[in-house]
């Protein structure tokens, strides 16, 4: 198969493995080692996509992950079809097919381009302004034509079918880019002794050493000390080798995300191996040696296909064995341009000329450019460029004294090479909260200083001659590792033979002699963002880097201003006569390049993304018909309906069962927390309000944790099980959050406690047997505990086996009954409750749900977390003032608690109220008002928390948040509800049994 721009030797591609792939449904054949970038234009396949705005006609620009052109769609599979990716990074493998985006029909025609017609009216923020008039027009017109408009590519319409994983590590040194500094850095902390990780996103490690082909280290040829040092360090047990991983996010104390493609680039992988993989790693001390990225240069009709970075161009030659064109003019501001002339010359390409934008270049680079016979042009520009779907000529002029331009010259092409210096790599330092300094000569901002464990090397830091950059990387490793507590690692002195490219650049529009306001040079290539759209803002008032990113989109592109955010910072300089630091500079963010949502997720999709939780008595009540709710994540039964019975009457049922007999209820979804250590008492007495120190082994105390604002974030039953251990019971929802806020407490307000906190919620099953005859069903199956009153009063804990099985047996009671909670193992939860069952039938016993535990509890005017509050609702609005320590020196929301407005006498208040018609059952949320006719708007003083029937009672009941609800007792205020007001008297919240008598007995 025919590849025209395939070179006949050199490059590290494998020439032995011949690859088919397809790219819009034509078939092609690269080699090993290609992206689909180098296959492509071996094949002459140069457009490749079309931008976002205007649909306009772009090649591939760039080499690798600052590409903002070459999005490619990847997979046949539409499961495994992945949008965006860029055709730069993606490595080629036999069979893959991928598809160019963002046209239509074709990519050669694309209806699109008619966009560029109307481009007068869409410049820079024409958005803000044309979708205001008429306001019926945003949902029927508006809104639909800028969702079918907005995004780039087409998402799948299959559910991904990949795995993804995520790992934890921690490393002593992590070194992000393995280009020379990385790796000097790399070797230096491994000799020291240090454990280390060296990531790279490339698929080879060795950054630009990877291209290059004249300079020797230590006597060798670049690519030969390359393959020494990675078996060097690969040969060492302490260093661990990533490619592919790249470093996309930095978080506070060294906590990096990696993202690491693991079988992207295998035809066939391993179906044990995920697609790829996040790693979460802890690093005592980061090296970054990140490099640098060539900037282009902003002149008219920079953006056709062909138009490329001269470094990149130099890539495709050096590195994969392709020549990106046969005649090139090459545009420049420094001197790697002549480097990568030289070396594309040396491929078979004609160097038409080289226009250098700097008045008067010099060096060995632009000698030896002169002597190989090429035409080097000092303060020359190019003005603009010719072709349709690929450039095909460039117009030249000479800069004159003053910025006049003279005659134009147009030189036929196929390949504009550009180069306006290098920027540094800074995004993930500035992600680490490092402060960015601007570098005048550089024309860059630089690491200022670092607010982590980190230091930078190399290109990164504005170094960029190899011996320096190396010589520097091997510094950052010795300190980092110096700084993790390793000895020295020694002296190492690189001799490098390697001609300087210096560090000259250019930032902005270059000059070209037309009216700016109507000249197109294209700052941001895939948001269509031009010169012109950034002087517009300025003229429209924006100053800050950031609103001018905002108002015309550049630098938000997939690239994310990687080629962008220099030459927008350049004219918006020039355009207000001011310096590019008070200029400021626009926010890097995580993630450095694109990721997949993929191991964000990791294995949590489907089932596993909303797991069901179902208790170890699930299965018994599914048997014995249950119907189901969700709470939380858990799967718990609603009630058990018997034939003919609806949900109201099969609760009055097993309402009035567990009254008059015993009922049988499985609370295993409750939260539950081992909190242990010699400070576990005074742990307990700063996280909850109650007192805890005094609590005697062998009691429960009823518990209520506030959040620091002092509202009520969870309740729950806590034994002492010794003097050193409690068991904390939560609510099923509050599990997580407690959990976590007492961690949070433990290590960061309260690290000196000597406490531990373990999660136990699926440890223990829970049965609770409640009614008058739970003592007598209980009796028989238990060992080693005496139930009787005297024995084991209300409110206490024994430890015994129940069954034969370790228990711990809690007499307590959600229901106002005699009560019991029997923990058991959860592997033995089942048997253990189907012994209970079996015991419990000749007494009565009736397995409730969920609905009849809510009604007996609302009887007895119990709360339930996030019913009867809201998050707005202290301790006394929910008549818990009592389980307040008053003699407490702190606790967690305490002070809060003190504040004016929490104390007032008008706040809500929990109250009980009663319908005057005893049947009509109030509406959940249904709000209260004082006087039925008061004209709308209606002042509202409270709403409903929980309404029910009851059948002990015969009526309904219902609780309330009331304003100033205590001093309201016996008053009659209305409940409003669509069919007229209903009438309520407020009363006391308990009930049912007020003395407590029952669940004494």
């Amino acid at each position: 198969m025919n590849a025209p721009f395939r070179l006949p030797s050199g490059g590290r591609i494998d020439r032995g493995r011949p690859i088919r792939f397809s790219f819009d449904g034509r078939t092609y054949q690269g080699f090993a080692g290609d992206t689909l970038a180098s296959a492509l234009i071996a094949n002459g396949v140069h457009l490749v996509g079309r931008s976002f705005k205007y649909h306009r006609p772009r090649g591939i620009m760039t080499a690798g992950s600052d590409e903002p052109n070459a999005l490619v769609g990847i997979g046949a599979d539409e499961a495994r079809y992945t949008p965006n990716l860029r055709a730069t990074q993606v490595e080629l493998h036999d069979g893959l097919v991928a598809e160019s985006q963002n046209r239509w029909p074709s990519l050669g025609f694309d209806l699109g381009a008619a966009n560029e017609l109307v481009s007068a009216f869409l410049p820079a923020g024409f958005y803000y302004k044309t979708f205001m008039w008429p306001r019926a027009a945003w949902k029927k017109l508006y809104e639909p034509m800028i969702r079918r408009a907005a995004g780039l590519g087409r998402a799948p319409t299959r559910p991904d079918a990949d795995r993804y994983t995520q790992v934890h590590a921690h490393c002593d040194v992590l070194v992000v880019g393995s280009g020379p500094a990385g790796l000097a850095a790399a070797l230096a902390a491994a000799k020291a002794g240090a454990k280390v990780i060296l990531c790279d996103e490339q698929a080879e490690l060795g950054g630009s050493l990877l291209s290059e082909t004249a300079a020797t280290i230590d006597g060798r040829s670049a690519a030969g000390w390359l393959t020494e040092t990675l078996a060097d360090l690969a040969g060492r047990a302490n260093v661990t080798l990533m490619p592919r991983t790249t470093a996309f996010g930095w978080y506070p104390h060294n906590f990096l995300g990696l993202s690491e493609r693991v079988t992207d680039h295998l035809a066939s992988a391993d179906p044990k191996l995920p697609r790829e993989r996040l790693w979460q790693l802890r690093a005592r001390e980061v090296v970054l040696a990140t490099g640098a990225i060539e900037r282009p240069l902003a002149f008219p009709d920079n953006d056709r296909p062909g138009v490329m970075m001269a470094e990149a161009a130099r890539t495709y030659a050096n590195r994969y064995g392709v020549k990106p064109g046969d005649r090139a003019v090459v545009f420049t501001a420094c001197d790697s341009a002549y480097r990568a002339a030289l070396d594309l010359k040396a491929a078979g390409v004609t160097i038409a000329v080289i226009a250098d934008l700097r008045p008067a270049p010099a060096g060995p680079w632009v000698a030896r450019a002169k002597a190989a016979g090429i035409d080097v042009r000092a303060a020359t520009v190019v003005t603009g460029t010719g072709g349709r779907l690929r450039v095909a000529s460039a117009s030249l002029a000479r800069l004159g004294a003053g910025g006049r331009l003279g005659q134009s010259e147009t030189i036929a092409c196929d390949l504009v090479l550009m180069s306006g210096g290098f920027t540094p790599s800074v995004h993930l330092f500035s992600q680490s909260r490092g402060k960015l300094v601007y570098d005048e000569a550089l024309q860059a901002y630089l690491p200022g200083a670092s607010a982590e464990r980190e230091r930078s090397a190399g290109a990164c830091r504005g170094l960029y001659d190899l011996d320096r950059v190396l010589a520097d990387g091997f510094a950052g490793g010795t300190a980092a590792a110096a700084a993790a507590g390793f000895g020295d690692s020694g002296q190492q002195v690189f001799a490098v033979e390697a001609e300087s490219t210096g560090t000259d650049g250019f930032i902005g529009a270059t000059p070209h002699g037309r009216d700016p306001l109507k000249t197109r040079a294209w700052i941001d290539f895939q948001n269509d963002v031009t010169e012109k759209d950034v002087r517009l803002a300025t003229r429209e008032g924006f100053r800050s880097i950031e609103h001018v990113k905002r108002y015309t989109t550049t630098g938000m592109a997939t690239d994310q201003g990687k080629t962008s955010n220099m030459n927008a910072l350049g004219v918006v300089s020039d355009a207000l006569k001011l310096p590019v630091p008070k200029i400021g500079l626009t926010t890097f963010r995580p993630p450095y390049t694109p990721t997949t949502f993929g191991i964000f997720a990791g294995q949590s999709r489907g089932e596993l993304f909303d797991p069901v939780r179902r208790t170890a008595i699930h299965g018994w009540a599914e048997a014995e018909g249950a119907a189901f709710e969700e709470v939380s994540l858990w799967k718990r039964a609603h009630y058990f309906p018997r034939p003919g019975e609806d949900m109201h009457q099969a609760v009055a049922r097993e309402c009035l069962a567990v009254r008059r007999a015993v009922g049988i209820f499985d609370a295993s979804t409750l939260g539950k927390i081992e909190i242990v250590g010699a400070d576990a008492a005074e742990f307990m007495n700063r996280m909850y309000t109650n007192a805890w120190t005094k609590l005697e082994p062998g009691r429960l105390r009823y518990g209520v944790m506030l959040r620091e604002d002092g509202f009520v974030m969870d309740d729950g039953v806590v034994g002492r099980m010794a003097p050193d251990r409690f068991h904390v019971t939560t609510t099923t929802g509050g599990a997580a959050r407690v959990l976590a806020m007492m961690e949070d407490y433990l290590q960061t307000e309260w690290p000196d406690l000597d406490v531990w906190l373990t999660s136990t919620t699926e440890q223990w099953a829970v049965i609770a047997v409640q009614g008058p005859n739970a003592r007598e069903v209980l009796e028989p199956l238990v060992e080693g505990i005496d139930l009787s009153r005297e024995a084991m009063p209300h409110m206490s804990v024994r430890e015994g086996r129940i069954c034969g099985v370790p228990t711990r047996l809690f007499r307590v009671s959600f229901t106002g009954e005699l009560g019991f909670e029997v923990n058991v193992p959860a592997g033995h939860g089942r048997a253990v409750w189907e012994a209970i069952v079996a015991e419990g039938k000749p007494h009565g016993i009736t397995p409730y749900g969920t609905e009849t535990m809510h009604v007996l509890r609302a009887e007895k005017g119990f709360i339930i977390v996030g019913q009867e509050t809201d998050g707005t609702v202290t301790p006394d609005d929910a008549g818990l003032g009592w389980a307040i320590g008053k003699a407490k020196k702190d606790f967690v929301g305490k002070r809060s608690l003190a504040r004016p407005a929490m104390i007032r006498d008008d706040r809500k208040q929990l109250v009980g109220l009663l319908t005057v018609d005893p049947k009509c059952v109030l509406e959940e949320g249904a709000q209260i008002v004082a006087d039925a006719n008061q004209p709308i708007p209606m002042t509202m003083i409270g709403h409903v928390t929980s309404s029910y029937w009851s059948a002990t009672l015969d009526r309904s009941i219902a609780l309330a948040l009331l304003r100033g609800g205590r001093a309201r007792m016996g008053q009659r205020l209305s409940v409003p509800m669509p069919g007229g007001p209903i009438t309520v008297e407020v009363v006391e919240p308990v009930f049912y049994d007020a003395k407590g008598e029952r669940l004494d007995a």
